[in-house]
């Protein structure tokens, strides 16, 4: 896990102080006991801490498009794939977001795995009726998931079609989600190209770009995106067999723009 702070006190205690203070590291270790039996729940993926107005916002990397956003004391899937993980091992959902209805996007074992009687489900369009409920989100409407603002992202292909001419994504079926997390804007751009709608975007923080060939995005087109919405931390995920390393290349000289690579394929 990147980006963690330790709070540490040089100043020495008095014996009635001390002994107060070590109830309280009692009570804080049952605390932190419990905060890392959660964590260890997806030991072997990735974290980052990103840092906001409301808190931290912990960012688990499980694979391909899935991830899981942890804030506030709420726990947020997008796209839970169970090829990737147990599921059953991995923290209850607040709230899972769909971007699609593919099967590596829209897998019913993994949604089983982390529902609850309370959990919010959102999906895209073409998922209506498919996960009993859900509650769906269209292209540019905007709803309040566990208590995180999300508005929907149109997403979908202008260049790669099957050999019938049709899109993989056709426009108007799937989502992106931005995510707003305090001041911080996070955008998960879900299977799609460098649409218009993408480049539109503004105050973008943190940015999850796909670069799955032949079904989403060139790295040129990722970077094209990036360069046009220009978040501040660049994540190129759900990539397949394509090398990450021809992104961070490409962006190498752009300024402002971290690009982070993570186990993502």
């Amino acid at each position: 896990m990147r980006e963690l702070d330790y709070p540490y006190s040089g100043r020495l205690m008095e014996a009635g102080e001390e002994r107060r203070m070590t109830r309280g590291i009692g009570f804080l270790l049952i605390g932190t006991l419990f905060t890392l039996s959660a964590a260890a729940l997806a030991e072997g993926f990735e974290k980052d801490i990103v840092k906001t107005s409301a808190g931290d916002l912990e960012i688990t990397f499980v694979g391909h498009g899935s991830l899981i956003f942890a804030f506030g004391g709420k726990v947020l899937h997008i796209d839970p794939y169970s090829k990737l993980a147990n599921y059953s091992k991995l923290p209850k959902a607040d709230a899972v977001l769909i971007t699609h209805g593919h099967p590596d996007h829209l897998d019913a074992a993994a949604l089983a795995a982390i529902r609850t009687p309370k959990t919010e489900v959102v999906v895209a369009p073409v998922c209506q009726g498919k996960v009993e409920g859900a509650v769906v989100i269209r292209n540019g409407e905007e709803k309040v998931v566990a208590g995180v603002p999300v508005t929907a992202i149109p997403a979908y292909n202008i260049v790669a079609m099957r050999p019938d001419g049709v899109p993989y994504h056709p426009k108007g079926e799937g989502n992106g989600y931005v995510l707003t997390f305090g001041d911080t804007r996070v955008y998960v751009a879900g299977d799609t190209e460098n649409v218009p709608e993408m480049k539109a975007l503004k105050g973008i923080a943190v940015a999850f770009l796909p670069m799955n060939l032949p079904y989403t995005m060139t790295p040129e087109m990722v970077a094209d995106a990036a360069k046009a919405f220009r978040p501040h931390v660049l994540y190129p995920y759900h990539f397949g067999d394509t090398d990450p390393a021809r992104l961070t290349d490409l962006m190498k000289d752009v300024k402002g723009i971290e690009v982070r690579v993570r186990k993502m394929k």
